[in-house]
């Protein structure tokens, strides 16, 4: 009697085993089934498409798995990949989700050789690639001799304060959607941007830069197609200024 009562219950703690081992079989396909990403959101990227982020992220066997993702790329530091600072992952629904993608803060590139070198606002260099990015601008006039990732440029000592400007002037540019091709530093610190053939001083005033930048925007398409300089050295309260055509 022992023995049957022994092998029931054998049998019982079986069934309840596969029991338990279905259910999470079936709970376990079901998420993997709901959480299958089909839509996906890219805010923050700058140098890379957001064809190109999502197949950075979207990768392996589970790269498809919107809770995988979320869990794998919650605020991820991105030291392999040049530009990233960090990506993250949030699931808007089960089978959406959004990539938000942190760039390295980048103050400006030099064209060193045929290679177009980033650096920060310290003057670090960053990165470096074969093909400029978006956004970023262009900085002329500052001298060097040799490029070294990692650190700074090698900059005369007249030139070691620019950094900060450049940042600034950069983020300006951005916020008032001023496209310049480059900006271009004088050894007398004057600053002079260029638009195309139309160039803008604006002197060495750096405390008065977003009151002359505000400007631009209604400044420059009078002066598309136009060559010369356009004169804002010193700030003007009334936002008028002189171009002198070359």
């Amino acid at each position: 009697m022992s023995k049957l009562r022994n092998r029931k219950t054998t049998i019982i703690i079986l069934l309840a085993i596969g029991l338990v081992l279905a259910a999470l079989g079936g709970a376990g396909w079901y998420v993997w089934d709901t959480h299958t990403v089909r839509t996906v959101y890219v805010e923050g990227n700058v140098h890379y498409t957001q064809d190109e982020i999502i197949d950075m992220v979207m990768k392996g066997r589970l790269g498809h798995n919107s809770l995988y993702l979320a869990m794998k790329y919650k605020n991820r530091g991105m030291e392999d990949i040049p530009f990233l600072d960090a990506m993250d992952v949030k699931v808007l629904a089960p089978d959406t989700i959004k990539i938000t993608v942190y760039e390295k803060a980048l103050a400006g590139y030099v064209k060193y050789m045929d290679t177009y070198v980033y650096f920060d606002k310290d003057g670090y260099v960053v990165e470096s690639s074969s093909v400029p990015t978006a956004g970023i601008p262009q900085v002329t006039g500052l001298e060097f001799d040799y490029i070294v990732l990692g650190q700074p440029l090698p900059v005369k000592k007249e030139y070691e304060e620019v950094f900060g400007t450049i940042l600034n002037l950069t983020k300006l540019l951005n916020k008032y959607e001023l496209s310049a091709d480059r900006i271009y530093f004088h050894s007398n610190s004057q600053i002079t941007l260029y638009f195309g053939d139309a160039k803008v001083a604006l002197g060495d005033e750096t405390a008065r830069l977003e009151d002359k930048l505000m400007c631009l925007p209604k400044i420059l398409p009078g002066l598309e197609g136009k060559s010369g300089i356009l004169q804002m050295e010193t700030y003007n309260e009334k936002g008028e200024y002189t171009f002198k055509p070359d």
